[in-house]
């Protein structure tokens, strides 16, 4: 499968987790990454023309300023076609005032979006409800151990999963919103109202059970959303985040790009994945051979 990785501009370490997430696609054999970086900031966007339809599935690394709308255009026809997209993390604030790319992705955060944005999504009782209560998108709790959830076993990506598994020490984002059509929550995590928020600010966890993998459809094109993943702002390559290292994290954005690219998994499930008891981390994101010490 070929992938099209694109990057730049974000606020989180995009030069470090772009080199990691090529190492996690192409390690499995599965996929061949090229690496597209948009103009810096106040560049000339209208040079940044990728060929999204030569690509089977488009990894966005993502931030910043918009994209031309002659690439917009592009990219949602390459969509509608039946291509391929994964966001991880920081990606789902981006373009929130482009109506198509939020339909895309389902769920967002920051950027200013709103109740008019759509409804916030949490899971209650064996379902999932829509808040369509007012008020701003987009929160995180501090980083720290989460305990993962599978809500839906049967899915190509989350099958095989056991039904609970710690996470390494990442943020936790909350209170996305989003059109949420045609969207498939795959696992929650919950947000613990005993602790606060990210930046010291006066806010605590929502006390739900809110997504952190989902998937949606759109038009013939698939999407995968996960927001694990985090990476510090600024940091360089080569920098090896422990939250994109997690074992978790790495067998799910797999599986996730698989599934995104063809509409199946046919990756297995490792032996060491994370349980409910113990995270597994993968050093440098290389999953071990067998025999090989390196998990951790």
């Amino acid at each position: 499968m070929r992938v099209l990785l694109l990057n730049g501009q974000s606020h989180h370490g995009w030069q470090a987790s772009t080199p990691l997430v090529v190492k996690i696609l192409e390690q499995t054999g599965l996929f061949s990454v090229d690496v597209l970086t948009k103009p810096p900031r106040g560049g000339d966007m209208s040079t940044f023309t990728p060929r999204f339809n030569d690509y089977d599935l488009v990894v966005l690394d993502d931030g910043g300023e918009s994209w031309s709308a002659k690439t917009n255009k592009a990219f949602v026809e390459y969509v509608t076609g039946g291509g391929g997209v994964t966001l991880f993390h920081h990606s789902c604030q981006l373009f929130p005032e482009w109506r198509d790319f939020n339909d895309i992705m389902g769920l967002g955060g920051w950027g200013n979006r709103t109740e008019i944005a759509g409804p916030r999504l949490h899971w209650h009782d064996g379902t999932i409800l829509h808040d369509e209560s007012p008020g701003a998108a987009g929160d995180c709790l501090d980083q720290r151990q989460n305990e993962i959830i599978t809500r839906a076993p049967a899915h190509p990506i989350t099958r095989g999963l056991p039904e609970r598994w710690l996470h390494t020490k990442d943020e936790l984002y909350f209170n996305l919103r989003g059109p949420a059509q045609d969207l498939e929550v795959l696992a929650t995590a919950y947000v613990d109202p005993t602790v606060d928020s990210h930046w010291g600010q006066a806010k605590h966890g929502s006390g739900r059970h809110e997504p952190v993998l989902f998937t949606v459809r759109y038009g013939e094109g698939r999407c995968f959303n996960t927001t694990l993943g985090h990476v510090d702002g600024g940091a360089p390559a080569g920098h090896r985040p422990v939250a994109m290292e997690c074992a978790g994290f790495i067998v799910t954005f797999q599986r996730g790009c698989e599934w995104a690219a063809t509409g199946d998994v046919t990756q297995q499930v490792p032996a060491d994945f994370p349980t409910a008891s113990a995270a597994s981390r993968y050093e440098d994101c290389v999953a071990p051979q067998p025999g090989d010490a390196s998990r951790s």
